[in-house]
């Protein structure tokens, strides 16, 4: 943390002992005084913010400013349990533009670009966010929304857009009817934003190349103003995060110890500059690590890796923990295979049965036989436990034009 980011610190403390109901509770309970705060390193000695806080907190127990200032409101889907709602101030959604219009600028999005948001809009932070980021820099928006994959091709075509937005798994079911259609010279896209999701790299290669596009990973999430936070740069080496709007830490999940730079564990952010619903120390339940050092591409931004799973993702087989990231990682170097995989966990006769389903490629050279004994001896060396491989033609598995269909289906017998 750097000298300007501790006032900032110091800052929000005070505004949120003084203004916030849900953090004066918080400190009082856990016996906090912020005047004991007095170097950067004793950021560890603050209390962590968790998900299930927040949603104890609804409606609107975060808002830190008076009724007048808050201009709008934005929620999590509360798909498992109370939504959590999150108030903005006129300067909290300048400030996301701003991040959000410095995002596009790394990707190389320019006001000659048109950009097709496929995300939603509404309660949703996803397609305004990025509509307000793409206007603050100049370019066209072409706000379309989620789904109606014919209309998203017919405007993608004749307003000849040059830059696809949405979820990894809506961007593969768009590049999946491109091929299909036969329709590639008609698409002028250059570049894909692709965030919401985590993906591994042989997908990434897959709407790549399909597409003929040049990708950027976005992130951002909901509690935290929205997408917009941190994307990858040209170097495609990890997303730079803006340090002067926020403090990001890497923790040990279990423990809650700050890890050193270059180790793997939970997301911790902190925001120094929010008003409406500002946060300390939140748990954003997301794996990744921050990269030491300075970018190739001369950029001050830090950076953080790619996410490679969250930690209430994770699944225990055979007393081995797994995350989707370390799946995605198999699968890339195993020829013939694709992307999409569906994981089957049964529990038959007390022992742990994992099942992994994959699309493979039908065109290639390598037999499914061989793709489904390579998966196998893949997992057995690097994750260390036996699996049964089940490989099927691409298009055999669920698609989704919202959310990727990594399923796992837990089955007792």
């Amino acid at each position: 943390m750097r000298i300007d980011q501790f006032e900032l610190l110091k800052n929000l403390l005070v505004n949120i002992s003084q203004n916030s109901p849900f953090y004066k509770d918080k400190f009082k309970k856990d016996g906090v005084n912020i005047d004991d705060i007095k170097s950067l390193e004793q950021i560890k000695n603050l209390p962590f913010t968790v998900k299930e806080e927040l949603r104890d907190a609804y409606p609107l127990g975060l808002q830190s400013v008076p009724d007048e200032k808050i201009i709008r409101i934005h929620s999590s889907s509360g798909t498992t349990g109370k939504p959590i709602i999150i108030p903005y101030t006129a300067q909290d959604v300048s400030d996301w533009a701003e991040m959000m219009a410095r995002s596009f600028s790394i990707a190389g999005v320019t006001p000659l670009d048109r950009v097709q948001i496929t995300p939603g809009y509404g309660l949703w932070t996803a397609g305004i966010g990025f509509q307000a980021g793409t206007e603050r820099l100049g370019a066209m928006a072409v706000p379309m929304g989620p789904g109606n994959t014919d209309k998203q091709l017919q405007m993608m075509i004749d307003l000849k857009s040059t830059v696809i937005i949405g979820t990894s798994s809506y961007a593969l079911v768009l590049a999946e009817e491109v091929e299909k259609r036969g329709i590639g010279s008609e698409i002028y896209l250059k570049k894909g934003i692709i965030g919401s999701e985590r993906w591994g790299e042989k997908m990434r290669q897959r709407i790549k190349n399909e597409l003929n596009i040049d990708i950027y990973d976005i992130y951002g999430l909901t509690e935290i103003y929205g997408p917009g936070i941190a994307i990858d740069c040209h170097c495609h080496d990890g997303m730079h995060y803006y340090d002067d709007y926020l403090y990001f830490e890497i923790i040990d999940p279990v423990t809650g110890e700050v890890l050193p730079e270059g180790e793997v564990g939970e997301l911790v952010i902190t925001t120094l500059r929010k008003e409406g619903a500002p946060l300390l120390r939140y748990r954003t339940r997301d794996l990744t690590r921050i990269i030491p050092g300075k970018c190739k591409c001369g950029l001050e931004y830090p950076r953080i890796d790619r996410i490679i799973g969250r930690t209430d993702d994770m699944v225990k087989v055979k007393g081995v923990n797994i995350y989707p990231g370390q799946i995605d990682e198999i699968l890339k170097d195993v020829d013939g295979a694709s992307s999409e995989y569906q994981i089957i966990i049964d529990h038959l006769n007390g022992k742990d049965v994992m099942t992994l389903k994959v699309e493979y490629n039908s065109d290639g050279d390598t037999e499914r036989e061989e793709i489904e004994s390579n998966i196998v001896d893949l997992f057995k060396k690097r994750i260390g436990i036996h699996i049964i491989a089940e490989a099927s033609r691409i298009g055999s598995l669920p698609r989704s034009e919202k959310k990727s269909k990594r399923i796992i289906d837990y089955r007792h017998s």
